[in-house]
C-alpha cells in the first residue's frame, strides 16, 4: 500500500475564524462539507472540524487521515498485518474511506478519492 500522504485533524470552536487563518496560512481555498452534524472544512493538509461536542470526542481519537489510491486494498492490507478495522470502507463527499485501530492502539482514517464507479 502507498501512502500518498497525510492530512492533520483539527477540531476547532469557530470554523469561520479558523478557515480564514488556514486559508490564508496554506494559500488555498477550503472545501466545505458536513458529515454526521460535523462542519469540516478541507484545506491543504488541514481538515477543520466543528461541531456538537459528543461527535467531536468520536473525531479526536483519529490521530489523521491517511490518502491512499484504493481503500480496499488499504483494507486488505491492515486487516492482514494485524489492524482492526471500525468502520467502513463507506463512501464520503470525495471518494470512500474507513478507520482502523493499528496493533499499538493508534487510530487513523484511510481515504481515497475514488468515485463509486471507479470502485466498480
Amino acid at each position: 500500500m502507498e501512502i500518498l500522504g497525510t492530512t492533520l485533524r483539527i477540531c476547532v470552536d469557530d470554523l469561520a475564524s479558523s478557515v480564514a487563518f488556514y486559508e490564508n496560512l496554506t494559500g488555498t481555498r477550503a472545501l466545505r462539507f458536513e458529515r454526521g452534524g460535523v462542519s469540516v472544512a478541507a484545506i491543504g493538509c488541514f481538515l477543520l472540524m466543528s461541531g456538537p461536542e459528543e461527535e467531536l470526542q468520536v473525531l479526536r481519537r483519529v490521530a489523521a487521515t491517511i490518502a491512499v489510491h484504493d481503500v480496499d486494498k488499504a483494507y486488505a492490507m491492515l486487516t492482514e498485518s494485524g489492524a482492526k478495522v471500525l468502520a467502513g470502507p463507506v463512501p464520503t463527499p470525495v471518494g470512500r474511506n474507513l478507520i482502523a485501530v493499528h496493533p499499538d492502539g493508534s487510530v487513523f482514517e484511510y481515504a481515497d478519492r475514488k468515485t463509486p464507479a471507479e470502485h466498480g
